[in-house]
């Protein structure tokens, strides 16, 4: 094995092929279980949709799409915290990041912005699907 794998675990054959894995993986390999993070599907949704927000909402269109991203991370609840700056002269934010999110945080934040546009009447520029 020369490379990392990720096995979804959705049934017995995965499983045994997860431990297939860790039986034949070299020694001070590591192995992580966690959740599902984000999809892909559901990641290139909402690149579109912010851009939809920066250019129809106004007010937004100062803004990067990170930094629009970020306001509804911040909307949704997702933990950020600040830390001093070299110097100590001030702080900066971090932790903001969605490829953290579970599938169901993330589908959260999409719902948050289908709300959010519809209710600024925003038209979006992809359908709209349930990912």
């Amino acid at each position: 094995m020369d490379k990392s794998r990720s096995v979804r675990l959705t049934g017995q054959q995965q499983r045994d092929f997860a431990k297939y894995l860790v039986d034949h993986a070299p020694d001070n390999w590591v192995v992580k279980i966690a959740a599902e993070t984000r999809r892909d599907a559901q990641n290139r949704r909402l690149w579109p949709q912010i851009e939809d927000i920066r250019k129809q909402v106004p007010g937004f269109d100062v803004f990067s799409a990170d930094d629009i991203k970020n306001r509804f991370l911040n909307a949704l609840g997702v933990e950020m915290r600040f830390l001093p700056e070299l110097e100590g002269q001030g702080m900066f934010p971090v932790g903001m990041r969605s490829s953290t999110l579970t599938v169901a945080q993330f589908s959260g934040l999409l719902e948050l912005i289908n709300e959010f546009g519809a209710r600024k009447g925003v038209v979006w520029s992809e359908p709209l699907r349930a990912d």
